[in-house]
């Protein structure tokens, strides 16, 4: 049986944490789906179609890999794409309380939809897209975190 997982943030914007969930993910599941969120709460940087760009981008070349937006609940969006994961990932153990809450409230909503959470690489478990967005518009080198196209994305956007 082939398993399609979604992978949902704001991805705000996408980072190498993010690809090495992505590239570990690919490993476990026939399928991938990046779920681009439209609407967290959040107010991102960036607008849903560059978030999207960047994605693809900085995913390219990775098989089994999706790219795709979205808004609305994320259970829906699962649903409609036939995920029967999702994978959140975890960078410290602050991370884990909210994400279990998530968990929790997902199964309630989705039932046949199991989560899965996924630790990034030790040399990425520090790096959020709020921290290289904030080091990017400081003028500081995001090199190590990111894409060379979302580099220059941030570049654009916040100089």
């Amino acid at each position: 049986m082939s398993v399609t997982a979604v992978y949902p943030g704001t991805f705000d914007p996408i980072t190498h944490g993010h690809r090495d969930l992505v590239e570990r993910a690919t490993r476990l599941f026939g399928r991938v789906i990046l779920g681009v969120a439209e609407d967290s709460g959040k107010t991102p940087v960036f607008d849903l179609d560059e978030r999207v760009a960047m994605a693809r981008r900085a995913l390219a070349g990775i098989e089994g890999v999706e790219v795709k937006p979205f808004g609305g609940l994320l259970v829906d969006f699962a649903r409609q794409i036939d995920a029967q994961v999702i994978i959140r990932g975890l960078r410290a153990v602050s991370d884990f309380e909210y994400e279990v809450q998530l968990a929790g409230m997902n199964r309630q909503l989705a039932p046949g939809v199991e989560t899965i959470f996924l630790t990034p690489a030790e040399r990425f478990g520090f790096v959020s897209s709020s921290l290289v967005r904030e080091i990017a518009r400081l003028g500081g080198d995001v090199s190590g975190f990111v894409d060379p196209a979302v580099m220059a994305e941030l570049e654009r956007k916040l100089r």
